[in-house]
């Protein structure tokens, strides 16, 4: 007999969803279920605790204050803003962690849990890079040269999702799924013995799929411009949240990214530097990097990667190319 164990709860400015298959029904693989899935749970607010640019006591905040300064950081945070590094060096600085300010000004400052508008007070002369953040692996520090805001939302939630995905692994769960808004990692099968279903949201038409994957022991992650808009005092109506750091502004290149990978962060991360890379040299990106997705532009043509169409369930909704 096959049962299942779904636990809710929000997280990270989304509604986390953890789904456990059960081969059996019986209490004591019920309350293991419920133990594993509740310690994998855990991990959301921990990486938010470490990583939010949103609360002023997260490690992550309180590194910002310290320009200049050799700061000694905990792993999660340290490996977290290494990875950032790696993809923003990877794509010529179309993905960058260090637009936290950029995305402040432009309205993106408000914290999920209260409503309250962050603002941060930084004495900037120019726009910093992820060139000005300085690593030393054998210390474990990390070294702010210039003032900046840095913001990890393409990386920590993939993050968490990460760790919650091996807590279940560890405690022997083969077949699960987690959702933190879009953002999934799919185990095993689903309870029919199958592939798990993904809907790939349609950019142009609210309530409808592009595109269904079926997909086994893969994350799967989409960015789309259609995610966060957010108009503010330097912002114009229509921007949304994934910034071009090169030109200080929202990216065009595409309406929506998806990409699947072994892993949450690298998917979600990739996800982002392709869009801003845009259809041609996104998709150079994530051949590169091994991994398959497709990218939707804003006429809603699909260009993806060889491995996309040969090895993975599309079905794709017909859609109509702009005249």
């Amino acid at each position: 007999m096959t049962d299942a164990y779904v636990h809710s709860f929000t997280s990270m400015g989304t509604v986390v969803t953890i789904h456990v298959v059960g081969r059996g029904a019986n209490d004591a693989d019920r309350i293991a279920r419920q133990h594993a899935t509740a310690t994998a749970a855990a991990w959301f607010d921990e990486i938010e605790r470490i990583c939010s640019r949103f609360n002023p006591e997260s490690e992550l905040t309180r590194l910002s204050t310290r320009i200049g300064e050799r700061v000694r950081v905990s792993e999660l945070l340290f490996e977290a803003v290494r990875f950032a590094l790696a993809v923003a060096d990877e794509s010529g600085g179309a993905f960058d962690p260090t637009v936290g300010l950029l995305l402040e000004t432009r309205g993106f400052d408000r914290e999920h849990r209260t409503g309250r508008a962050v603002h941060t007070e930084l004495d900037v002369d120019r726009q910093a890079s992820y060139r000005d953040v300085q690593l030393d692996d054998d210390e474990r520090t990390i070294t702010l040269a210039r003032p900046m805001l840095l913001d990890l939302g393409a990386v920590a939630k993939g993050l968490a999702i990460d760790m919650a995905a091996r807590e279940l692994k560890e405690n022997s769960f083969d077949h699960f799924a987690i959702d933190a808004g879009g953002d999934l990692f799919l185990a095993g099968c689903n309870a029919d013995g199958q592939p798990w279903s993904v809907g790939v949201r349609h950019p142009r038409a609210t309530d409808e799929l592009y595109a269904t994957l079926g997909v086994s022991n893969s994350a799967v992650c989409t960015s789309g411009d259609y995610e966060r808009r957010a108009p503010g005092p330097d912002s114009s109506d229509g921007d949304h949240h994934i910034i071009d750091p090169r030109i200080g502004r929202s990216a065009t290149g595409a309406a929506s990214v998806t990409v699947l990978a072994s892993s949450a962060m690298v998917a979600d991360a990739l996800a982002t530097a392709a869009f801003v890379l845009g259809p041609i040299d996104g998709i150079a990106l994530l051949e590169r990097h091994g991994v398959d997705g497709f990218i939707i532009t804003p006429s809603l043509e699909r260009v993806a990667t060889p491995g996309m169409r040969a090895d993975y369930r599309v079905t794709a909704r017909p859609v109509e190319t702009a005249s």
